[in-house]
């Protein structure tokens, strides 16, 4: 069992169970599930965790600044979204990428991709 930790960033409560599930799956533990971005800043900012899942559309608004604050502390992330890789912006192209919906060996393959 792996003591890995992962954030998880949803706005979709469902969803973000769903993904608490496959990540308990791959071994991980759940540091957090966040559905606002100023929660999900503030858990980027002081959470423990060794990668983050991040949805790009939070109830509107982007997930970026939380992306910010990961890869300020030095952190991997994933972005998942249901409107493909071409919202992504420049800073972010090259974080993996989850097409939802994704099913649990695409996660495993992210999560490889991000190093993990």
């Amino acid at each position: 069992m792996s003591n890995r930790r992962a954030l998880v960033v949803e706005d979709e409560v469902l969803v973000g169970m769903l993904i608490e599930e496959m990540l308990r799956d791959l071994g991980y533990e759940i540091a957090g599930l966040s559905t606002h971005l100023d929660h999900a800043l503030a858990l980027a900012r002081t959470a423990r965790f060794d990668v983050a899942l991040l949805d790009i559309n939070l109830n509107g608004r982007q997930s970026f600044p939380v992306a910010d604050a990961i890869r300020a502390r030095g952190l991997p992330f994933l972005f998942a979204t249901g409107y493909g890789s071409r919202i992504v912006p420049e800073p972010y192209c090259n974080a993996p990428i989850l097409q939802k919906p994704f099913s649990l060996e695409e996660l495993k393959v992210a999560l490889q991709r991000a190093g993990l």
